[in-house]
């Protein structure tokens, strides 16, 4: 008997036993145990090489990411909410919408508000859901974080004392409870996130630890020509976006190798503060200062030309930050900076073609400034008829409640094979 024959007698059986309630009749049984052994025909596979394209057709596909940045929070949950929701981070409850590849927030969450504990479970919330469906959240610590670590408390109001119950909650609650735990697990001082999954994860050194200028840099080799090599080796070495809450200074000695360097300083210095016995805060009671046995390098990650504090990108001359970006860029294999730090109650600050971009807008009802959030969407698109070729695009924008802004609107075509698994 055939194949097709067989099969026909037996969904004409299931039928019948479907109509009449025979299922548990031995022959309907019996021939309902045998439709494995009738569907497996006999096949004969001839194994051939065949030649492997060198993308696949899901690889030619367009590739998008999608990330959406918030600065200064400080202790406002209600607006924070606003701002995550016309952002599109989130739905109108508050939960992780899909809709972004990437949230990033640059710190300052605590200081200057009452919602201190809500803020950071919610964004562990968020970067729990986020997870689940395939999302990043990428959090930084702030210079008022790494103040309240150290016990310098000149911001906290006595309304958010009051949230944790006592000061010695408060400090427990900032070291080794549940919001310390989140910065030790969860908070860099500084990221750097590729636009395109060529470049690998999120905080994928650069140089790569591979590559012989990783070892072989030194003074002789000027910020152009170190671009320039690059640019010349590898077409996306620079699609990036550097993200940090005071300012990559252009004289800071540890941008290198990007992020690794700065975020391992961080790390050192912020379990130091947390594990030593906690000082009483400050005020009413002295400065307590770095710990003990603190370095060098943690010193200057902390003083006012490191990248908690530095806010020479918004102070300094249009001149002067125009010619010192590229440096950074260059050293740092990113196409420009977002921070937060240095308030403009008004918008987001662009500088030099939006290389460097200031996401602090005041958000928090201690400030009053206006509501924000920074919008990048990236694109790379296959070249019709090619194999090779491909159009990458980014568009900058600024979100606000009633508007949003496009600051940069750029593309280009380039040449290549690439990854698109991180």
């Amino acid at each position: 008997m055939s194949i097709r024959w067989s099969m026909a007698l037996v969904a004409l059986a299931l039928l019948f036993a479907s109509h009449y309630n025979l299922h548990n009749h031995p022959i309907v049984r019996d021939a309902l145990a045998q439709p494995t052994r009738l569907f497996k025909p006999a096949v004969q596979v001839q194994q051939t090489e065949t030649q492997q394209p060198l993308q696949s057709s899901a690889q030619r596909a367009p590739f998008t990411r999608h990330i959406a940045a918030v600065g200064d929070l400080h202790g406002d949950l209600g607006n924070a909410r606003k701002v995550l929701q016309f952002a599109g981070v989130v739905d109108e409850l508050g939960n992780w919408s899909g809709n972004a590849d990437f949230f990033v927030q640059t710190g300052d969450i605590i200081d200057r508000g009452d919602d201190t504990i809500k803020l950071f479970a919610w964004m562990e919330k968020l970067r729990v859901q986020a997870a689940a469906v395939g999302g990043v959240v990428l959090s930084h610590l702030g210079n008022h974080e790494v103040m309240n670590a150290i016990g310098d408390w000149r911001y906290v109001y006595p309304s958010e004392l009051a949230t944790f119950g006592s000061v010695a909650a408060r400090q427990k609650m900032l070291s080794t409870g549940r919001i310390g735990r989140a910065w030790a697990q969860n908070y860099t001082c500084t990221s750097r996130l590729p636009l395109h999954p060529h470049l690998g994860a999120p905080n994928t050194p650069f140089p790569p630890e591979n590559h012989p200028v990783h070892f072989q840099r030194d003074d002789d080799i000027d910020a152009h020509d170190f671009s320039r090599f690059y640019d010349e080796s590898e077409p996306l070495s620079h699609s990036a976006i550097s993200f940090v809450h005071g300012g990559l200074s252009p004289t800071y000695g540890n941008l290198s190798p990007f992020p690794t360097k700065i975020n391992a300083l961080s790390s050192s210095l912020l379990a130091k503060l947390q594990n030593r016995v906690q000082p009483p805060p400050h005020p009413p009671n002295s400065y307590p200062g770095l710990p003990h046995g603190t370095t060098r390098e943690e010193t200057e990650l902390y003083d006012s030309n490191g990248p908690f504090w530095y806010r020479g990108w918004a102070t300094d001359t249009e001149d002067k930050v125009c010619a010192d970006v590229e440096k950074v860029l260059a050293e740092t294999g990113t196409r420009r900076m977002v921070m937060g730090h240095t308030p403009d109650f008004d918008g987001i600050v662009s500088r030099c073609g939006g290389k460097i971009i200031i996401i602090d807008t005041g958000i928090s009802h201690a400030y009053g400034g206006v509501l924000s959030a920074l919008s990048i969407h990236y694109t790379f698109t296959p070249v019709e008829g090619t194999e090779d070729r491909w159009i990458e695009r980014e568009v900058v924008s600024t979100l606000y409640a009633d508007r949003q802004e496009i600051i940069v609107d750029a593309a280009r075509e380039v040449t290549g094979s690439f990854r698109f698994q991180e």
